[in-house]
């Protein structure tokens, strides 16, 4: 039986999206069989999309464009609709992170999320997180998209060497993992660094942390808690962070020594005759 789940466009860009697919089909004389279709999918799935059920990907949007001739409408509206999947508390930085001119990052556990794999990401939400893991995933791997601009922030990533070695997925996804970061390399706008074991105490030793700087407005420090997160544009903590991540980028490895370093693990560690 068809399902006619009353939405309310206004709760949820998810609703506003599914609401917005059902009152195109019909106006386009079309049954959810039928849209599914033509854009190769089951009139079930075209159901729970337009029930706000199930989380529309880049791909199906683009298709409902195509075939209803909305005019990219829905290419649009899938962005924020994945977005609003990020966790509540991390929202409010993925929106200012995707503004930023700059953004500056110590990673001491983990890659960070711009430069994580799709395989690697799943790895790290599924954690904590399995009944939202596919919501989730499809909101991390569309923060990601600030990175194809023709203009793309400026990023400078410092990185423990512990996240290197910190198998996460298993041996392959690392791997691959090890493998992207190496194409950053080239990136005129990226610059990653690793931070060697041998550095010792550093200015990071407190946890990972996150410094956004904008055209026009003040810059912005940001950190997490297992319970949430930290967002501030108080001048003295910038200062502070900025004078660590300063001295942090003095202690790492140069861009061509991280990378050297990335590949000998990469098969070293990873490769078919690496460690276990």
């Amino acid at each position: 039986m068809v399902n006619i789940r009353s939405l309310d466009p206004s709760a949820s860009p998810l609703d506003y999206y599914g609401s917005e697919l059902r009152r195109l089909r019909e106006e386009a004389g079309l049954s959810q069989t039928q849209l599914g279709k033509i854009v190769f999918c089951t009139g079930s799935l075209v159901g729970q999309i337009e029930t706000a059920h199930k989380v529309p990907t880049r791909e199906f949007s683009e298709r409902i464009d195509a075939a209803l001739m909305t005019g990219g409408l829905f290419t649009r509206l899938v962005g924020l609709v994945l977005r609003s999947q990020l966790p509540s508390w991390f929202q409010e930085f993925a929106e200012l992170e995707a503004k930023a001119a700059y953004i500056t990052t110590f990673q001491c556990q983990l890659v960070y999320g711009l430069l994580q794999t799709e395989e690697y990401a799943r790895a790290v939400l599924s954690v904590e997180q399995t009944d939202r893991l596919d919501e989730l995933l499809a909101g991390r791997m569309e923060r990601q998209r600030i990175l194809e601009r023709a203009q793309p922030p400026v990023l400078w990533v410092v990185m423990d060497e512990a996240a290197l070695y910190r198998e996460i997925g298993g041996r392959e996804v690392m791997r691959a993992q090890l493998e992207h970061l190496l194409t950053f390399a080239n990136q005129p706008w990226a610059q990653v660094q690793v931070l060697p074991f041998e550095a010792g105490e550093h200015a990071g030793v407190v946890g990972s942390f996150t410094v956004l700087r904008f055209d026009k407005d003040p810059d912005l420090f940001y950190s997490e808690s297992y319970d949430g997160s930290h967002l501030t544009a108080n001048p003295q903590v910038i200062r502070e962070r900025f004078v660590g991540y300063s001295r942090l980028q003095a202690t790492a490895l140069s861009v061509e020594e991280s990378a050297e370093l990335i590949a000998r693990v990469m098969e070293e560690r990873y490769g078919h005759g690496g460690v276990a």
